[in-house]
């Protein structure tokens, strides 16, 4: 009687299997993990860049722009009579006096820092209203050049992106202080009048160190344009 091999695979084939399947899965999931993280700088960017319209929605609407929110709770522009609250000109970005989100797309606060001659309800700004912002950002070699023209920025809002160094989460407790390698980031976290807005980079080594904010900020020439066409100032 003749005898029929069994067909079937081996464990070593089972094996190889696995390890093939096993890369095949690995190479997917990097890409994938990209693609989740770039739509969220895409969210937070469109989420920002509506922040951007709606500051100057605010100013059309009374000739000024709002104070920064100090409450993580309520999201209000905190204004004492004509000025901000305690002269404070850094803040959360007043979401809910603007009718916006309150988180960019890793759920940290939004800060936002606004020329106090820009806030002030008494004195509504003009033309020659002089702005105290600059923003800067770093050329091919590294080093740190204009982004804007000196002290010619009206506000600007910031996302501390996925790390979150130097930002706030929804209660409004600090997330991390950010590392003395990310010097860019410790500046857009400590400063009231001077940010960086530049390439992302994972590498501490990198000139500026390790970054990955978002920085927007408010074109005066489009805020003053925009001012003029509806006759709020000339």
């Amino acid at each position: 009687m003749k005898k029929h091999r069994q067909s079937g695979f081996t464990l070593v084939e089972i094996a190889i299997v696995l390890i093939i399947v096993g890369l095949m899965i690995g190479g997917l999931v990097t890409p994938l993990s990209m693609q989740l993280e770039q739509r969220k700088i895409s969210e937070t960017q469109k989420s920002m860049e509506e922040a951007r319209e709606a500051l100057i929605g605010y100013a059309l609407r009374n000739g000024y722009l709002p104070c920064p929110a100090t409450s993580a709770s309520n999201g209000l522009e905190a204004r004492a009579g004509n000025r901000c609250a305690g002269e404070r000109r850094s803040g959360y970005l007043p979401w809910a006096t603007l009718g916006l989100g309150k988180l960019d797309a890793w759920n940290h606060l939004f800060r936002y820092s606004v020329t106090p001659a820009f806030s002030d309800s008494g004195v509504p700004f003009n033309l020659s209203t002089p702005r105290d912002i600059s923003v800067a950002t770093r050329d091919a070699g590294g080093q740190l050049v204009a982004a804007t023209a000196v002290n010619d920025i009206p506000a600007v809002i910031v996302s501390h992106g996925k790390n979150g160094y130097g930002g706030s989460n929804e209660l409004g407790g600090l997330i991390a202080n950010a590392s003395t390698t990310n010097s860019d980031e410790q500046l857009n976290a400590g400063s009231d009048t001077q940010f960086v807005s530049r390439y992302a980079s994972d590498s501490a080594t990198a000139p500026g160190g390790a970054y990955d904010d978002i920085v927007v900020w408010l074109s005066p020439n489009i805020l003053f344009n925009r001012m003029v066409a509806v006759q709020k100032i000339q």
